[in-house]
């Protein structure tokens, strides 16, 4: 049994001032390349990319997957969409979703949501001082019941709504606040890739 990465990164960022994809902290760390390390854990990786994909695709290193959302617009349920259709092909039997950004989500959370559950039955979720966030690990046995509800913005958070019995909260809190981050605050985060 194995569980694949899967990284939404297609957004425009419309609130943040440009795609996450293609954000970079003041120091100039790219977040792409800050989350797709927060999955290394995982057993293969896929990012979808929407806006900037162009741009962002010469971030993603040759061992990751790189899809393209083409109606990345529509909202979070396209990108997810995008990804499981990309994953459903492989023997894989669960996914664990994560954003693009989520800066302190690193592998230490990846690793122990890993450990908490696993199969195509699986449901699990990281949780922050009880609250859910993400990564969100997905059974395949749920996979096309999300691929039905994931539509506009809403990624599979009525799916897990509708299983709350079934998803089991891994508490992360100790290693992360799990905050993402969709205002640009000028605290040296730069959108669009461009560095401070």
């Amino acid at each position: 049994m194995s569980t694949h990465g899967l990284l939404l990164a297609a957004g425009a960022g419309t609130r943040f001032g440009g795609p996450k994809a293609l954000a970079r902290d003041a120091d100039g760390s790219a977040w792409l390349l800050r989350a797709l390390a927060a999955l290394r854990p995982c057993a293969g990786i896929t990012v979808v990319l929407g806006a900037g994909a162009s741009q962002a695709a010469g971030l993603v290193p040759p061992s990751v997957r790189a899809v393209l959302a083409a109606r990345w617009a529509d909202g979070l349920g396209a990108s997810l969409r995008a990804g499981l259709d990309a994953v459903a092909a492989s023997d894989h039997d669960a996914v664990l979703v994560s954003l693009v950004d989520l800066p302190d989500v690193d592998a230490r959370v990846t690793q122990r949501v890993l450990a908490a559950a696993s199969g195509a039955s699986a449901l699990a979720r990281a949780t922050y001082g009880g609250v859910p966030g993400h990564p969100v690990l997905l059974g395949r046995a749920h996979w096309d019941g999300v691929l039905a509800t994931a539509v506009g913005d809403r990624g599979a958070g009525s799916y897990l709504a509708a299983h709350i019995d079934r998803v089991r909260g891994v508490e992360c809190g100790d290693l992360a606040s799990g905050a993402d981050v969709d205002v640009n605050t000028g605290a040296g985060l730069q959108p669009g890739g461009v560095r401070a």
